[in-house]
């Protein structure tokens, strides 16, 4: 078998750069989804169960995408047509959702019409979104991997810092951040078309920029054959995963349950905090979540800057531990700064765990599954320690939520008390091959 090249910084860059765009949609979507729906006319106690229907989409999509583009050699490549088939769906739907309060519709049927872009939408980021990390499998050696996963962490940040911002800067220019009750308001319509236009020209960069290499090359440098790669089925790769894609899926069920609850809460968490009202009609309320979108912004900043102390760290599974811890932290503090400007501190806080996050699950996995082939598909499955950990959640939300009695900036402290569990849970990975 062939080493694999060394890539320049640009190559590596070119294969991700589209996660930019992607991440700009999927920050959207994460920062404003409740807000949406909140605006339509959703109970607070039934807004978890919104948010089973992006993990489900999840967990059941990538790794269908994974498992065909392993499968797949076209003249574009084997994991590009995934991405820019995703990419391209996701732009229709991002025109569509935002507006599905201005179709003169019934209450009922604009729920289930949000529910069904939403439902399209997370399957088509998911769509376009797996397949840069299996461009990193496929073309990146193991001693440039973590630099590659870095890149893609900085990438995915940017974009969320872009995406996040949008309705507060759009207000700022001028448009409207009020409409009639259930109606979405223009900043938040119009930062959903921008986010489609960057995601669709940041794609077409990375599908004209990256060859991949075709199936002769493509198995002089991974050594496992067609014939075998065609035979195994899901349930026998599971059998035979490597024990570190078991143990980092632990620690990733407690994280991203706790990151799922901030996306569900956080925005009427900010605003019964600071701005003392959960009413979604009123002006206050669309303030609180332009500024949650600042917060998602600082978080995101906050990751970046984290992100580049993280390598100096000499034990990585050290550095993933204090991450989570420091997230914690800051997901505790939210109910504590009635002031929108010290909720700044939480969300750097937070910031250090979603670095952490972004990069080390798969630096850990992807090393671990040197040999195995399959790449593609096995990271498709890993992607189910993402999924169904927010599935579980957003299933036991409601009952969480009247448990501590209602309020919205308490379930930030549930999400702390996650993510110290899964900083102990560290321990149990094993870094070597």
């Amino acid at each position: 078998m062939k080493s694999k090249p060394n890539l320049s910084f640009w190559a590596l860059w070119n294969l991700s750069f589209g996660f930019f765009g992607v991440q700009i949609a999927y920050a959207l979507q994460s920062a404003n989804i409740s807000r949406i729906f909140r605006t339509l006319g959703a109970d607070p106690h039934n807004l978890s169960f919104f948010w089973i229907l992006p993990p489900l989409m999840g967990i059941l999509v990538q790794p269908i995408v994974g498992t065909c583009s392993d499968r797949t050699w076209t003249r574009f490549g084997r994991r590009i047509p995934y991405l820019f088939i995703g990419a391209a769906v996701a732009v229709a739907v991002m025109c569509l959702l935002p507006n599905a309060g201005s179709l003169g519709l019934a209450v009922s049927s604009v729920m289930i019409f949000g529910l069904i872009m939403l439902m399209l939408l997370d399957t088509s980021i998911n769509m376009a979104m797996q397949p840069f990390k299996m461009l990193v499998g496929d073309m990146v050696n193991e001693e440039q991997k973590a630099k590659a996963y870095s890149i893609q962490s900085f990438l995915c940040n940017a974009g969320s810092v872009v995406g996040f911002l949008f309705p507060f800067v759009f207000t700022w220019i001028g448009l409207k951040n009020t409409a009639p009750e259930g109606v979405v308001p223009p900043s938040v319509v119009w930062s959903f078309y921008i986010g489609a236009l960057i995601l669709i020209l940041c794609v077409l960069y990375t599908t004209l920029k990256v060859r991949e290499w075709p199936p002769q090359q493509y198995l002089e440098y991974n050594p496992v054959s067609e014939e075998k790669e065609d035979k195994a089925n899901w349930i026998t790769l599971l059998k035979n995963a490597p024990s570190t894609f078991w143990k980092v899926g632990l620690v990733q069920f407690f994280c991203w349950a706790a990151f799922l609850y901030m996306w569900t809460y956080v925005t009427d968490a900010v605003s019964e905090t600071v701005w003392g009202t959960t009413d979604a009609a009123t002006e206050a309320y669309q303030k609180a979540g332009n500024w949650t979108g600042v917060l998602y912004a600082i978080q995101a900043m906050g990751s970046v800057c984290w992100a580049m102390i993280l390598p100096r760290f000499k034990n990585t599974k050290l550095a993933y531990a204090i991450s989570l811890v420091i997230g914690g932290l800051g997901f505790a503090l939210i109910p504590f700064c009635p002031n929108q400007y010290l909720q700044i501190v939480p969300f750097l806080l937070i910031g250090c765990a979603w670095a952490a996050m972004l990069a080390m699950p798969f630096t850990f996995v992807t090393n671990a599954l040197q040999g195995y082939g399959h790449m593609g598909a096995y990271l498709g499955l890993f992607n189910g320690t993402i999924c169904l950990p927010q599935i579980i959640a957003a299933i036991c939300g409601g009952t969480i939520f009247t448990l501590v009695g209602g309020h919205q900036s308490t379930m930030m402290i549930v999400s702390g008390v996650l993510l110290v569990v899964g900083a102990c849970c560290v321990s149990a990975i094993s870094s070597k091959r």
